[in-house]
């Protein structure tokens, strides 16, 4: 594989960029290459620097259409008029949905639809025409979400999912509110925005990240508004010579013990290691609460956690301190419905450190507030954050919107029934192979880990090096070339795109590869090329070029 065309004073600069940006650096690349070549191959650009799976959850999609098709028929009952029509009525719905279910047995989705609405009744216990109609009547989409945080029977069955599959069936109470928020992404923005707005966090407090991390992690403490002094606490413990384990030391973590340390955040799996916390670490960061740093907050990111059997988030072991941030995008190949949770237990001490804020900040967030309660200082953490979410003023319009809800709970509906449990298994078992595949293919070595998620894989490439051909040619490498040279050279040369780990706060010498966004044998290439450019350097190393 021929050197890559750019110099190394050149990739240096770019490294400063998000490896999302300079992703878009190594697309252009990667498609020229694939334009040189398709007269002479078949084979297509390999993009594997986005975490978007290809796969998607099609049962509760179904459910949800049949849901529609039922909405759109009780509409028509209360007003018909050309396209006009009328909104739901609640009286008597359960009975209605019941013979639409036996007058449509050939509608796709409708059995599905039908097992989660009785799971709802049996299960939770819910009024069967109050539960059918918040379905029908968020699936129409007619009104605006009251409650505006999440709707009533949705927060439960939403609690209930998470509980399931983050908590390990064991959860600490049943006190979690949830705020159904636009995806992931929004729930980080509305944190953030509210720690500050409350006085909870102040520009330029100390905060710690646990990395490698998704990289707006690294970059929203930088902005301006924020200005936060970030410690970080880095995994790079090694199981043998040249294979990373991804693991933190007892000392990284001890790092978190200092009270100055407001505030830390992880992705749990992380991104790009992919491994949920070990039992060890979950274990120090419960230690370093009760005795040293008792107000540490904690937002963990635990979109992956379905990805890993037995997964318990740091949430089940420490509620009061603990922000859960979930998505269900990764999992049910959701990115774009925009569905995303915030969970923080009814006791917990955000809440309690509103309260103690001196008299004049107290007063600044009676104002803030005022508009919204006779008794503002009253107002829970978790609600401010659905009126931050909308500049306070809005928070009559505040709330995710209703249709998404409903596609939310028949998601996390689908989880609790033998389909989903069964679909949940294949989709471990895709990004599993395909991990396998990738490391088949570049010969490489990466360590055993039960707690693996297998979504992405961050690959120590200066490791491999010094494992496979010693630490004279990792010095090499290291001294000769850029840490991204690696990923122009696939870029250019075999249209293949990864993204840099140094962006994750990673070492530079890595690469993190998405395992979700391609076909299986696609992985075995990408191995094979990544195996290529090594054998390249070592060959130039070799010749003394």
């Amino acid at each position: 594989m021929p050197k890559s065309s750019y110099r190394k004073a050149d990739m240096e600069k770019l490294a400063g960029l998000s490896p999302f940006e300079l992703k878009g650096e190594f697309i252009r690349l990667a498609q020229r290459h694939h334009d040189e070549q398709q007269a002479k191959s078949a084979d297509l650009m390999l993009n594997a620097g986005r975490g978007n799976p290809n796969w998607i959850a099609t049962g509760p999609r179904e459910a949800f259409y049949a849901l529609g098709t039922f909405s759109l028929a009780e509409s028509r009952r209360v007003w018909t008029a050309d396209d006009l029509g009328g909104m739901p009525a609640k009286e008597g719905i359960a009975d209605r949905f019941r013979a639409f279910v036996k007058a449509h047995p050939d509608l796709a989705g409708i059995d599905l639809l039908d097992r989660s609405v009785r799971l709802g009744v049996e299960r939770f216990g819910f009024e069967p025409d109050a539960w059918v109609h918040e379905l029908v009547d968020g699936i129409t989409g007619d009104n605006y979400p009251v409650p505006d945080r999440i709707l009533v029977h949705v927060e439960q069955v939403a609690r209930a999912y998470l509980h399931q599959e983050l908590f390990d069936g064991r959860p600490a109470g049943s006190g979690l509110d949830l705020f159904a928020t636009e995806g992931g992404t929004a729930a980080m923005c509305y944190i953030f925005d509210s720690l500050i707005a409350n006085g909870v966090l102040r520009k330029g407090d100390r905060i710690a990240l646990m990395v490698p991390i998704f990289t707006p992690y690294i970059e929203i403490p930088d902005l301006d508004e924020y200005r936060f002094e970030v410690e970080l606490v880095h995994a790079d413990m090694f199981v043998e010579a040249g294979v990373r384990e991804w693991r933190y030391p007892a000392e990284e973590v001890a790092k978190l013990a200092d009270p100055s340390i407001r505030l830390v955040c992880l992705v749990n799996p992380s991104n790009p290691p992919s491994l949920a916390l070990s039992d060890r670490v979950r274990d120090q960061l419960k230690g370093i609460v009760e005795r040293d740093n008792p107000n540490l907050l904690i937002v963990t990111d635990d979109v992956y956690g379905t990805f890993v059997d037995g997964f318990r988030t740091i949430a089940a072991d420490l509620p009061r301190n603990t922000l859960l941030v979930y998505s269900y995008s990764k999992h049910y190949g959701a990115t774009g419905w925009r569905l995303g949770l915030i969970g923080l237990h009814e006791d917990n001490v955000v809440d309690r450190l509103i309260a103690e804020l001196p008299e004049e900040e107290r007063a600044r967030l009676r104002k803030r507030y005022g508009t919204l309660s006779l008794e503002p200082e009253k107002i829970r953490f978790i609600d401010r954050l659905v009126a931050d979410s909308r500049r306070v003023a809005l928070n009559h319009t505040a709330g995710l919107g209703l249709p998404q809800q409903v596609q939310l709970t028949l998601f996390s509906l689908f989880a609790m029934l033998d389909d989903g449990k069964a679909y949940k298994a294949r989709v471990q078992r895709i990004v599993r192979t395909r991990l396998e595949l990738l490391i088949e293919g570049a010969g490489m070595k990466i360590a055993e880990d039960p707690m693996r998620a297998c979504y992405y894989v961050e690959l120590d490439l200066l490791a491999e090096a010094e494992r496979v051909y010693g630490a004279e040619f990792a010095r090499y490498l290291e001294q000769t070339y850029a840490p991204i040279d690696p990923l122009f050279r696939l870029a250019e040369q075999a249209s293949v795109v990864l993204l840099n780990g140094g962006g994750f706060d990673g070492p530079k010498w890595s690469v993190r590869v998405s395992l979700a966004n391609l076909d299986d044998l696609d992985y075995l290439k990408i191995g094979h090329h990544l195996h290529t450019v090594f054998r390249d350097y070592h060959d130039d190393w070799k010749s003394g070029t």
